[in-house]
Order: structure tokens, then C-alpha cells, then sequence
């Protein structure tokens, strides 16, 4: 339905969320082309103007890229994801950091904080990790190995914590397939399990899952070496 009438200002905004809610919920998958402006002229009901501002307001916080001459493109879920991309680009040692110090400390709350339906959520989400693994799909590896770091974190139940590391859920996806590169061997994903992990999650024991989410995060930061 065409967006109600209202100050050029208000109007932006309100385009500009709409934006952000296809992208967050994911109507435009990060790295597919959104609608050309002449179609979001016409979904919205308001002028080209008022499109190409918040197109240009969304670029500038980094959940979508402008290519000349291509399209517009989604390149984060949200502006936290887009910032930290731009300040990290491919620079693996500073987004491996960043994983260390949210995860180890997200491990150990949900360690003390988790249910047992988390706790079984987590166990699919290791099968499913493992057959993907098996299988020899990396990117669909990448993508579940993501899924089930989130869901450590989030069983921590800390809203503050949760909130922030899936603002980094693209960069850490990309971490974790950049990391098959670093390992021996063409094609190869280091074979760093976390069940022991997850165990001591089930367990609730903190320090043991804190433990686990540091070493295999060591482990990735001692074969790259320093920018």
C-alpha cells in the first residue's frame, strides 16, 4: 500500500525502514540485487526522490552497496554487521578477536543460563554441521557453523550480548569458510569439533565452556599470522 503522505523528511524515514525490514527479515538475502528504483518507486507509491535518498541513507550505514552501472546490492542484516565489515573487510586475525572475546564470554552465561530445549537445539545444529561437513558443502558448513555459535550465545540469554553478536553474524560466516583456507590441504575445513562444548554447556560448567569456545578460536588465530 502506497506509504500516507507527510513531511519529505518523515517520508524518507519511513521508506528507509521499510528498506531495512526486507533486508533484516530477510525478503533480500545479503548479496542479492534489491528491486531497481523505478520498481521501488512503484511498490512504495512515492517519488524517486524520496527512494534514492534512503537507498543512499542505508548504503552509508552498510547494509546495502551501490554498484554504478549493476544495481544495489545487500550487503549486510543490519548497520552493526555493515560497520563492523567496514572496518574489519577481510582482515581474518581481527574478526577471529572479535569472535574470541563475544563467544568465550557467551558460552560461559549460557552454560549457567541454558534450557534443555536449547540444549537439543544445539545438538542438531552439530549433526547437521557434521553432515554438511561430510558432505563436502562449505558454504552450507559455514552458514549451520554460524547458526550454532549464535545459539550458544543466545542461551546465554543476555539480550545486550545476543543483539550485538548477530550484528556480526556475515562477518563471522565469512570467517568461519575463510578459515578452510588456512587449513592443510585444497578444500579442507580444520576438523575442530564442538561437542565438547556443547557437553559442557549441557553440563553446566562455565569454565569448561568458556575453555572450549577459547581453544578452538586459539587454535584458528595461531595459523594466521599477523597482518
Amino acid at each position: 500500500m502506497p506509504l500516507a503522505t507527510t513531511r519529505r523528511a518523515g517520508l524518507v524515514d519511513q521508506v528507509i525502514e521499510q528498506l531495512r525490514t526486507a533486508v533484516t527479515q530477510g525478503e533480500w538475502p545479503v548479496g542479492e540485487r534489491i528491486p531497481t528504483e523505478v520498481e521501488l518507486v512503484e511498490q512504495l507509491g512515492v517519488g524517486r526522490n524520496t527512494v534514492r535518498e534512503a537507498v543512499r541513507a542505508l548504503a552509508h550505514t552498510g547494509l546495502l552497496e551501490v554498484r554504478q552501472g549493476d544495481g544495489t546490492y545487500v550487503r549486510a542484516t543490519s548497520e552493526v554487521s555493515g560497520a563492523i565489515r567496514r572496518l574489519c573487510g577481510s582482515e581474518l586475525r581481527e574478526v577471529l578477536q572479535v569472535r574470541r572475546t563475544l563467544e568465550v564470554e557467551g558460552a560461559r552465561l549460557a552454560a549457567v543460563e541454558r534450557t534443555d530445549e536449547e540444549v537439543a537445539g544445539l545438538r542438531a545444529l552439530l549433526a547437521r554441521r557434521e553432515t554438511d561437513l561430510r558432505a563436502g558443502r562449505w558454504q552450507d558448513f559455514a552458514r549451520t557453523d554460524a547458526e550454532f555459535h549464535c545459539a550458544v550465545v543466545a542461551a546465554g540469554h543476555n539480550r545486550l550480548l545476543t543483539e550485538l553478536y548477530r550484528g556480526l553474524t556475515e562477518v563471522i560466516a565469512a570467517s568461519i569458510a575463510t578459515t578452510a583456507s588456512i587449513a592443510p590441504g585444497a578444500n579442507h575445513v580444520p576438523e575442530i569439533g564442538h561437542e565438547g562444548l556443547a557437553d559442557a554447556i549441557a553440563g553446566r560448567d562455565p569454565d569448561r565452556a568458556a575453555a572450549e569456545a577459547c581453544g578452538f578460536l586459539d587454535e584458528l588465530l595461531e595459523r594466521i599470522e599477523p597482518a
